[in-house]
């Protein structure tokens, strides 16, 4: 005898209406979550510096600016975000040339072992982080020295920003047709000129992207200055704002709140003038 086995009633219309919703409603829900988790730090740092009594916790701020006339008071608050801007500009030009003509030369030059000795640094500059680097960064400072000044931040910075920044530059010049360089040379420019009227221009993308990258990882740098510097004149504002608390560990929020809106203001200007201007984009203006 035969048995004739029925088939599986075929899915619903209605079934595959309501999985889809609730795979939709999920997705927005989680999107939700995540947005309000990363945007409620940006309210409390936008709306606690006016609140007369600012915590840690969001509420309806008792308007006031009494919070900024105590932060004009403090005698090193707005000399810290001065330093800060004199440490961070310069060794984002530091960076900015040497990452230029060492990715230029990299790119060009065909020297035995380039692709290791350009992996290697790259290697080693993530593995020797700042904080296992800094007794002999300090010990060589000293020797130097360069202690308490602003000169051996810059240094250090530079020095621990070069190897990715001429590792991700490279890609840059890699893109730069050669046919540009060989034009430019019938017409007897040297290599520097070259460099600076030819390539430059057309990684004017990845050096923007370089130069906010490095400002901000120099901007919010706690650690190198805070061992390095030992005059209150001379600390960055990431130094400064630690002494925004008492010796038993309790913050002053009214001034930690009005220095925060002023130390994030000249970061999110950087970017969107730069974003405005190049669009940080990871490729060169023109395509081989």
């Amino acid at each position: 005898m035969t048995t004739v086995q029925t088939p599986a009633p075929p899915r619903t219309d209605s079934a595959r209406f309501v999985r889809a919703a609730l795979g939709r409603i999920g997705r927005y829900v989680f999107t939700g979550f995540v947005i309000v988790f990363f945007a409620l730090p940006v309210i409390w740092l936008v709306t606690a510096p006016f609140d007369r009594a600012p915590a840690l916790r969001l509420s309806v701020p008792e308007f006031t600016l009494q919070n900024f006339q105590t932060l004009l008071d403090n005698p090193y608050a707005l000399r810290s975000l001065w330093n800060s801007v004199l440490i961070s500009i310069t060794t984002m030009v530091i960076v900015l040339v040497l990452a230029a003509l060492a990715s230029y030369a990299l790119s060009r030059v065909r020297v035995p072992g380039r692709d290791v000795l350009l992996y290697s640094l790259l290697l080693l500059s993530s593995i020797v982080t700042g904080t296992a680097a800094m007794v002999p960064t300090f010990v060589l400072i000293t020797e130097l020295r360069l202690i308490d000044t602003h000169l051996a931040v810059v240094l250090v910075m530079a020095g621990g920003l070069l190897p990715a920044a001429i590792f991700i530059l490279k890609d840059f010049m890699d893109n730069t047709p050669k046919s540009y360089e060989e034009s430019a040379r019938v017409y007897g420019a040297s290599s520097l000129q070259v460099l600076r009227h030819v390539v430059v221009p057309i990684a004017r993308p990845g050096l923007a992207t370089i130069a906010v990258w490095s400002v901000v990882q120099v901007w919010g740098n706690f650690l190198v200055p805070f061992i390095l510097l030992r005059s209150p004149d001379n600390f960055p504002a990431a130094v400064v704002m630690f002494t925004f608390y008492t010796e038993g560990g309790q913050p002053n929020l009214a001034l930690i709140s009005a220095f925060s809106l002023l130390f994030s203001i000249p970061v999110v200007l950087l970017y969107l003038f730069v974003n405005r201007r190049y669009g940080f984009r990871f490729y060169g203006g023109i395509k081989r």
